[in-house]
């Protein structure tokens, strides 16, 4: 079976070699054989490698991904997998909807009826309105950086 370098790799699979070494650390690519104290693959890194691009790009987390390949019986059918771990992300991508639209909902009502001067009574009459104690679920970290305050 052909020996395959990182460089190779990485060219086939359009990563870069930091990536695939990352992959490697938390354990959802094998330790690859070293020949000369370079990494050494055979060819089927590359089909694990395009199963996680491929779980990458519809949105899994790489824990998810690690369940995808370890958090299972090894006699349980790719096909299962994909299937339970899809109805999960689904259930998931449904709580972001439901919250995206709340958002919309609330920012769409405050855009129509604020009319102050100052946060001061904009934020004394969100108090006596008794709507401080409203509940808004944070969007998953990675969807958070967009939201740093500019300077």
């Amino acid at each position: 079976m052909p020996q395959l370098t990182i460089s190779e790799v990485s060219r086939q699979v359009g990563l870069q070699p930091s990536a695939i070494r990352y992959y490697e650390r938390i354990g959802i690519l094998p330790a690859p054989q070293r020949i000369s104290g370079q990494r050494r693959y055979d060819t089927a890194v590359l089909y694990r490698l395009a199963v996680i691009q491929r779980a990458r790009q519809i949105g899994f987390t790489l824990n998810e991904i690690r369940q995808l390949f370890f958090g299972f019986r090894n006699v349980t059918q790719a096909s299962e997998r994909w299937q339970k771990l899809s109805q999960k992300k689904l259930a998931e991508l449904d709580g972001l909807i439901d919250g995206i639209r709340t958002m919309r909902r609330l920012l769409k009502k405050l855009a129509q009826s604020c009319h102050c001067q100052s946060l001061d009574q904009c934020g004394e009459g969100i108090f006596r309105s008794g709507c401080g104690n409203v509940t808004v679920t944070p969007l998953p970290a990675k969807h958070r950086g967009a939201n740093k305050p500019s300077r």
